[in-house]
């Protein structure tokens, strides 16, 4: 009871005042999101590939861990199930509906691909790609702001919580749950896709970077609402075309509307991309709570403003 009065008034507290929000330190923990990381990047999922028994284990923690934290599902059920040939895969898709009476009808879409490429190229007579960093990592974060925003309930949009399969094999899950939303009207007013966050970026860096960061004010609208400068820009994002490689893009193709990739991976700081090496012990755990913690006034400011900032540039 006191800790649930503590968490009560210290949110209230700070929405109160205008001073920099802090999430109380029992809602996202360094535990929690090591164990869940662990537990997706082990070598009982195989690599997680689409299709594979350990992929099938994946959805079914994720769906737990929804269920466990009162995020209910989008569909029916939590599965948006397709297909890639004789291959079936699903997405797992979870929803918290926002408590503002108009503006719970606009959405926000987190998310990320808890897919991987199965095994690699043997090393030490290890084959299993674990994925940790790509992408148990924004998984992870996903499934832990699921948790605050089911406890907190200060969202005044609505939330969609996506994790994507068959990423690996080319955006096959996100272009289909984009297209589906499409079709049923869905309205989308946002999305942000977060794409291996495991391993902190350089001192004198910004913590994460945003893939098309020109393309819109998404970058400036959180970086306001976090108190200093959480995503910035990467110059050789364009030059690796990362805008369209990853799942935030079938998003904007569909709805025309800011969809952004977060990273904090950026090709010099780590070694492991598609390899064996991939695994759970090489992630920064500290790194990772700090991240997913500074992002949740940014999130939170954004989806709670009451007229829809975030917009696309020269459009």
């Amino acid at each position: 009871m006191k800790r649930l009065l503590f968490f009560v008034v210290s949110f209230a507290l700070i929405l109160g005042c205008g001073t920099k929000k802090v999430v109380p330190s029992e809602v996202i923990t360094k535990s929690s999101i090591q164990s869940n990381l662990e537990y997706l990047a082990s070598d009982e999922l195989e690599g997680r590939n689409t299709g594979t028994p350990g992929i099938e284990k994946a959805a079914v923690y994720i769906e737990n861990f929804f269920k466990k934290h009162n995020v209910k599902p989008y569909f029916e059920t939590y599965r948006d199930t397709f297909n890639i040939g004789e291959i079936i895969g699903y997405n797992v898709v979870g929803v918290l509906e926002g408590n503002d009476p108009e503006l719970k009808n606009e959405f926000i879409i987190l998310g990320a691909h808890y897919d991987h490429i199965g095994k690699g190229q043997e090393v030490d007579g290890d084959v299993i790609a674990n994925g940790a960093n790509d992408d148990a990592s924004g998984t992870v974060a996903v499934m832990e702001w699921a948790k605050y925003f089911s406890k907190s309930k200060s969202n005044k949009r609505s939330i969609l919580f996506t994790l994507y399969s068959a990423e690996e094999m080319g955006l096959k899950g996100s272009i289909h749950l984009a297209e589906r939303l499409k079709k049923s009207n869905f309205n989308l007013y946002t999305m942000i896709n977060f794409e291996m966050i495991g391993v902190p970026r350089a001192a004198d860096k910004s913590i994460s970077y945003m893939s098309g960061y020109e393309r819109s004010n998404f970058a400036e609208t959180l970086n306001r609402y976090a108190g200093e400068e959480i995503v910035g820009f990467f110059p050789k994002a364009r030059e690796f075309q990362l805008f369209m490689r990853s799942d935030n893009y079938p998003f904007y193709s569909q709805f025309k509307v800011p969809a952004h990739a977060i990273s904090t991976f950026d090709f010099t700081n780590f070694n492991y991309y598609h390899h064996v090496d991939d695994e759970a012990d090489k992630m920064d755990y500290d790194h990772m709570t700090s991240f997913i913690t500074k992002m949740v006034p940014a999130l939170e400011g954004m989806m709670n403003a009451p007229t829809k900032e975030v917009v696309m540039n020269n459009e």
